[in-house]
């Protein structure tokens, strides 16, 4: 029986997890399919605090990982691939392994929708991202794309103009999906231009190990041509890890958990941290300190019991 188990191992699962040994409730964390969670696929992140000279997304987890065991947290590897939260204590199948745990926080995060392609997983990191925020910084004076059409690709795009030289924006369709003030403002923004009836089929350059350009098809006439960039960000969108738990936790109409009163989630006993709840945000910044109100949240409810 343990007091606390954590799903997920990124800054918000960890950072829960740190919190929580810290309390000495000997945490278990399950580390997931995408251990580490998206910090793992970026480079390097400038804009943790306490990291002046910027710090290598995974050696960051890395080193949240070795805190959280310093002080007593467990790891385990593999994912959850049953919850029972109908009755207390709640039970998870791991492994065909089954845990039975007094609270439970869930900090499964949101992956970035992806269009598929080799080139694309093969660059990640390296050309291709999945968040303007993180590393629009980096193409100071640049021509960069934009892969969408709706308020995701939107917001990425005109965060990206801040820094980039031009932003492509790339739409298989003749008219963007986004709302229509954010459409306003993109259309006004002199650094945006739009490939209208584009889908992206290949993304240049694997063999140098950087991004050079992106291969598109006109989804009306098959005609192939590239488009030559320095770097491409995906905003199709972002899916949280929640599908385990449909029917059995509160979420909103795309799948995200919902929480009130800090981290709490519909059922007494289960917390919510880190992007599988937000998804405005989305910093590791945010998702490490939603893990730290979860581990304190759960704390409280562990001593109200008693």
């Amino acid at each position: 029986m343990r007091d606390v188990v954590v799903m997920g191992s990124g800054c918000a699962g960890l950072t829960a997890a740190i919190y929580a040994a810290r309390a000495n409730l000997k945490p278990l964390v399950i580390q997931g399919i995408e251990a580490g969670g998206q910090l793992t696929l970026t480079t390097l992140v400038e804009n943790f605090p306490g990291f002046p000279e910027g710090v290598q997304g995974p050696e960051l987890i890395e080193r949240m990982r070795h805190q959280a065991a310093a002080f007593g947290a467990e790891f385990m590897e593999g994912h959850v691939s049953r919850v029972d939260l109908s009755r207390r204590p709640f039970t998870l199948e791991v492994e065909k392994q089954q845990i039975e745990t007094r609270t439970l926080i869930v900090a499964t995060g949101a992956s970035a929708k992806m269009l598929g392609l080799e080139s694309e997983r093969r660059l990640l990191g390296h050309g291709v991202s999945t968040c303007a925020t993180c590393d629009g910084y980096f193409y100071r004076g640049q021509d960069v794309a934009v892969v969408g059409g709706g308020d995701t690709a939107a917001e990425e795009a005109l965060f990206l103009t801040r820094y980039a030289n031009q932003v492509a924006v790339i739409h298989r369709r003749d008219q963007l999906r986004a709302s229509k003030i954010m459409q306003d403002r993109l259309l006004r923004n002199e650094k945006v231009k739009f490939i209208w009836n584009s889908v992206v089929v290949d993304i240049l350059d694997v063999a140098k190990g950087e991004v050079t350009g992106v291969k598109l098809r006109n989804v009306q006439t098959g005609e192939e041509t590239v488009h030559a960039c320095h770097g491409v960000f995906m905003g199709i969108g972002h899916q949280p890890n929640t599908e385990i738990f449909r029917g059995q936790l509160e979420m909103n109409e795309v799948g995200y958990l919902v929480t009130r009163e800090g981290s709490r989630t519909s059922v007494p006993g289960v917390f919510a941290a880190g992007d599988v709840q937000d998804h405005i945000y989305r910093q590791a910044i945010t998702a490490a300190g939603s893990g730290c109100m979860a581990a304190i949240d759960a704390e409280r409810f562990l001593e109200a019991e008693h």
